[in-house]
Order: C-alpha cells, then sequence, then structure tokens
C-alpha cells in the first residue's frame, strides 16, 4: 500500500538554508567571455578543465545544486563570484548571462510555472524564453526572498527528484533499517550504495554512520566482496543485493532484497532523495538502462 512520506520540518529548514550556494557560478563558452571582459572585477574565471578538478569547487552541495553532470560540453570557462556581483551588471549583461546559463544547462534555473507563488519571484530573475517565464536563483536574492516561497521551491524541487510516496515496510524489514525506511537525510551526500551496504551491514551499530556516505563503485564492490557476497546466477531473494552495471561494467545503482518483492532503497546522492521501500516494478523502470545482477552472501561466511 502507498503511503505519503515528507521531510521533518527541521530538515526542510535546513535544506532552504542550504539550497542555493554561498558562491555563484556562471558557465561560458569559449566566445562569450568578451561580453563580460569589463564586468569580471572581483570575480575568478576558471578554464573548464581546471575548475572540475578543483578540489574547492568539488563539494557535493556544489555539485548537485548546479547539476554539474547537465553542464553542456560547450561550456569552457566558470565565473566564480561572491552573491552581490550579479547585482552590479548592468540589467542587459545580467540578462544575457541568465540565458547562457539555461542554454549551457546550468541548476537553478527552471520554469516559474512549477511554483505556486511565482507571480512573487524577482522580475530580473525572470527569463521569457519560446513564451515561458524562466526562474534563475541566485544567492543574493534567495537571501531576499519571503520564507513561503522559499519553502514552495524547495519542496517542488525535491518532488521532481523523488515522488512523495513510498510503500509500508514489510514485518521481514531488518530492524536497523527500520528508522531509515521512508526518511529523508538533512544533509546531502548519502547514495544507495551506502544504503545497500548498512542493509546487509552484520554490525549496524558500528557500521551505522556508512549509510550516511557518498560511496563510489570500486569502494562499494570491494566491501562487498569482505561481506561475503558474491555472484549469483539465481532470482533475488531477502537479504540479496542488486547491483546495476552500465556497459563497461561500472556499478550505477544498488539496492537491498528485503522480502523477494520489496527493497531499500534510495535513487541518488541529495538530501532531496530518500530512504524508501519500493517495489522491484520500480527499480526495474528506473534502472532498465543497465544490467542488474544479484549478490547473495555466503553462509560460510556469517
Amino acid at each position: 500500500m502507498n503511503i505519503k512520506i515528507k521531510p521533518t520540518q527541521q530538515q526542510l529548514d535546513h535544506w532552504i538554508e542550504n539550497y542555493i550556494p554561498e558562491k555563484d557560478l556562471f558557465f561560458l563558452r569559449t566566445n562569450d567571455v568578451s561580453s563580460f571582459q569589463n564586468e569580471l572585477l572581483g570575480t575568478l574565471v576558471f578554464p573548464k578543465s581546471e575548475f572540475f578538478t578543483h578540489s574547492s569547487y568539488n563539494g557535493i552541495q556544489l555539485v548537485n545544486s548546479y547539476m554539474y553532470w547537465m553542464i553542456s560540453k560547450e561550456a569552457a570557462f566558470v565565473i566564480v563570484a561572491q552573491p552581490e556581483w550579479i547585482t552590479s551588471l548592468p540589467d542587459d549583461n545580467r540578462r544575457e548571462l541568465f540565458t547562457l546559463q539555461h542554454e549551457l544547462g546550468r541548476g537553478l534555473v527552471g520554469p516559474l510555472s512549477l511554483l505556486s507563488g511565482h507571480h512573487s519571484f524577482p522580475e530580473d530573475y525572470v527569463l521569457e524564453i519560446n513564451g515561458e517565464n524562466i526562474g534563475v536563483l541566485q544567492r543574493e536574492m534567495w537571501m531576499k526572498l519571503p520564507a513561503s516561497i522559499k519553502e514552495d521551491i524547495v519542496c517542488k524541487t525535491a518532488q521532481q527528484y523523488d515522488e512523495w510516496t513510498s510503500l509500508q515496510p514489510p514485518a521481514s524489514t531488518p530492524s536497523h533499517l527500520t528508522n531509515y525506511a521512508n526518511t529523508f537525510s538533512t544533509e546531502p551526500g548519502a547514495n544507495c550504495l551506502a544504503a545497500t551496504l548498512f542493509a546487509i551491514s552484520s554490525d549496524p551499530l558500528l557500521e551505522e554512520w556508512i549509510i550516511h556516505e557518498w560511496i563510489h563503485g570500486d569502494t562499494f564492490m570491494q566491501k562487498l566482496t569482505q561481506a561475503s557476497f558474491s555472484k549469483v546466477e539465481d532470482k533475488f531473494q531477502a537479504g540479496d543485493a542488486v547491483v546495476w552495471v552500465d556497459e563497461n561494467g561500472n556499478v550505477q545503482h544498488a539496492a537491498y532484497c528485503i522480502d523477494g518483492q520489496l527493497f531499500f532503497n534510495k535513487n541518488g546522492q541529495t538530501s532531496f532523495n530518500p530512504w524508501k521501500i519500493v517495489d522491484w516494478t520500480e527499480l526495474e523502470e528506473e534502472w532498465k538502462r543497465f544490467t542488474p545482477s544479484v549478490y547473495r552472501r555466503d553462509s560460510r561466511g556469517l
């Protein structure tokens, strides 16, 4: 049976406070730089190759908020600016810069029609593109928005990442998962691989911290092996981990099987992706572009 889930008010307040990073990022194509040459005082301009390998700009909040994975390959430079810089630009330059962010696929840019209170959105941060009003979010303006508008934006955004519905945890749900099933995280970073490793833990008290980590594929597979899990040519059953890989064998997703049809799952590393109870049909559809394999614990490893 489907049930409604939602973040706590404390989590929602934290999301609102941290939704817009403290530094503004703007992406440019090579031939766009000259348009802003006289407006760059007080900023840093990074070549794309240096920016994406720079430790200061690879934090989980920046990656998720600006949706690095969606940035166009045409982007060649990145302006890093303090929040007040955007307000110093002439109107035409600001509008041109915002239009570029939409064209290059930067995060924090989207249709105002998704927001119930969009009529209160500042006009200086609205573009009209192909007859549709597009809002551009920046730190300076975010801090000045009414609390109700901020909450509406964050809630609507969160529900685009993952629906606020889930399934009731079955009676067979391991006790260490019941406090997490159908809840949200306050901080970003926790991902599907971390959720699966915590689910298979033989000492949940000692390893609870792992569920909050951003685990990558090689680390995940090594830990799976250490826990005496190996690949089996069989249909999944309770206690198994199902792992999805791409055509190059890279791990893309994992989930823990609770009772043969229901799984403990997390679809991404943002705070907006809850730990949920989902059925196999939903997982199969969501990750159909990848190949699933079943991993089972060797009873001799217990």
